[in-house]
């Protein structure tokens, strides 16, 4: 967790974290968006009053603010776990899982991750989470690569933050306009493109 980010209520209370309450506010962020939705939707969402959100959450923002932290932790965590990224199919497998991985986090936390995305986020704290969690992802990604053997480019950071936002709209296509895709031909497809436009050969 950041320094600089105040600590979300629920962080310094002594009961359960409430997950139905986070997983109806991303509901509701995604479907209203962050400006319109109200804690009224998310409470009835949640099957809990307006009064039982605010033994947790100050605000929409503190909500907002709590699915931040752990987007950003899981992010965090997703980037710390990618493997070497070979020109061999070892490689193109360790792209393929964290493409898998990616997708997920992007399922559950879209509204966050779009939000940092297209600066709707007004606390530049929450904002900075996403911009460090990123360069999180796209550094190791580079590294990865650079480990498993592609030629340096001459700027690598762009290259790969380049992919990530890529990655990043492509998910929003299939959020936003509601797509039913294959998941294994659609994971296959990306890590397939992917690992050929950085080393140059396919991996099968």
């Amino acid at each position: 967790m950041s320094e600089h980010v105040a600590e979300p209520r629920w962080r310094r209370l002594p009961e359960e974290r409430p997950k139905q309450i986070l997983d109806a506010a991303l509901a509701v962020f995604a479907e209203r968006g962050l400006a319109a939705a109200r804690l009224e939707d998310i409470a009835k969402r949640a099957g809990v009053s307006k009064g039982t959100i605010y033994l947790y959450f100050a605000n929409k923002e503190d909500l907002l603010r709590a699915l931040a932290v752990d987007c950003a932790d899981d992010l965090a965590k997703l980037a710390d776990r990618i493997g070497p990224i070979t020109a061999d199919v070892h490689g193109f497998e360790e792209l393929r899982a964290f493409l898998a991985e990616f997708v997920a986090t992007y399922r559950r936390y879209g509204p966050v991750i779009r939000a940092w995305m297209e600066d709707q986020v007004a606390d530049a704290e929450i904002d900075r989470l996403g911009v460090k969690a990123f360069t999180a992802i796209a550094a190791r990604l580079g590294e990865r690569m650079r480990e498993g053997g592609v030629d340096i480019i001459d700027n690598e950071t762009a290259a790969v933050g380049a992919l990530m936002a890529m990655l990043e709209r492509f998910n929003y296509a299939l959020a936003s306009r509601r797509l039913i895709l294959d998941d294994d031909s659609v994971l296959d497809t990306l890590a397939h493109i992917i690992h050929r436009g950085f080393f140059g050969a396919p991996a099968r």
